[in-house]
């Protein structure tokens, strides 16, 4: 009998300290997201899986654990982010996740980090503007279901971007916990599809005349691309580009354009014109394109929903830019 409410109340205790609603700071990069997970007194691999929504013998196996043997009080435990636990979606719901920001980040480099997360979903999240993000703030990069508890804290940073939740769980006294072999068999880890490259073609050296290094300015509040490149170029020289260019699978929607350029500050509105047929568009400056072979030579990157609008559906493409000087 005295055995028995041991149990019980192991159990409880368990349960109890899944409640505590502690900062969740993602680890790893897409397709490896996990979370670290100190054990706490009284929790079991069952009120981890709650906590996560993970099946408890995956936890196990990620861990290299005897599920028969239970958690050790104080043991990191790995926690994995798969697309059943993990929403990234625009109305997720959830305990949120949060990424550190580092020296030099962009906001491009944060969503493919993670899965590629589309930008607005960040921007909405985090209550942001712009693009810009400062080192060791922290952003929210999606939810994890369940109710998240006990991971790894951030430790206080001065300049949030969008401060994450403290806690404060209550002290549970020690009793022994009860583990339990689960019958269900885990479900099959997911792996999100590998990125599509496309050869690089002999290309011709792009011809600059000038490069652009002033800080771009602010623009009004809900301007379109074309009326902020209309601000940043009124009276001044521009800068103008000749050369191939190609694309990058992107998240943005109809109309919303951005490019991976070398030169031109994060921010700056490039018009992009197709000399064939005198199509343009105007795009935002997001980072400065990767240094990987098949980037070699190329002027400018464009996400993917520029195609239409410029009226070509070649990998590579002969294009101008204008832009600020």
């Amino acid at each position: 009998m005295v055995r028995s409410l041991m149990i019980i109340a192991g159990m409880v205790l368990g349960a109890a300290s899944a409640q505590a609603q502690d900062t969740l700071q993602v680890q790893g990069t897409a397709p490896d997201l996990y979370l670290m997970h100190t054990v706490k007194k009284g929790e079991t691999f069952y009120s981890l899986s709650r906590a996560y929504s993970v099946p408890p013998k995956e936890i196990a196996a990620q861990n290299n654990l005897s599920f028969e043997g239970g958690l050790q009080l104080g043991k990191t435990v790995k926690i994995p982010l798969t697309k059943s636990n993990f929403a990234q979606g625009g109305e997720a719901a959830g305990h949120p996740v949060y990424h550190k920001v580092a020296e030099k980040e962009t906001l491009y480099r944060i969503s493919v980090n993670y899965n590629k997360v589309p930008l607005d979903n960040i921007r909405h999240w985090n209550n942001l503007n712009g693009d810009g993000v400062q080192k060791d703030s922290y952003l929210i990069v999606g939810w994890v279901k369940g109710n998240g508890s006990g991971a790894t804290v951030a430790p206080p940073h001065p300049t949030p971007v969008a401060p994450p939740p403290a806690s404060n769980p209550a002290p549970a006294t020690q009793a022994p916990e009860s583990t339990t072999v689960v019958k269900n068999t885990p479900p099959p880890a997911t792996t999100p599809a590998a990125p599509v490259v496309t050869p690089a073609p002999p290309v011709e050296q792009p011809r600059k005349e000038t490069t652009a290094t002033a800080p771009v300015p602010p623009a009004p509040a809900g301007a379109s691309f074309e009326q902020i490149y209309a601000q940043q170029t009124a009276g001044k020289k521009l800068s103008t580009e000749k050369g191939p260019g190609s694309w990058f699978k992107s998240n943005a929607g109809p109309g919303k354009y951005y490019a991976l350029h070398n030169t031109a500050p994060r921010g700056t509105i490039l018009k992009i014109t197709n000399p064939l047929n005198g199509k343009s568009i105007y795009a935002k400056v997001l980072e400065a394109i990767p240094q990987m072979k098949q980037n070699a030579g190329l002027i400018v990157k464009l996400s993917d929903s520029a195609i239409d609008a410029l009226g070509t559906n070649e990998a590579k493409f002969y294009c101008e830019l204008t832009y600020e000087n």
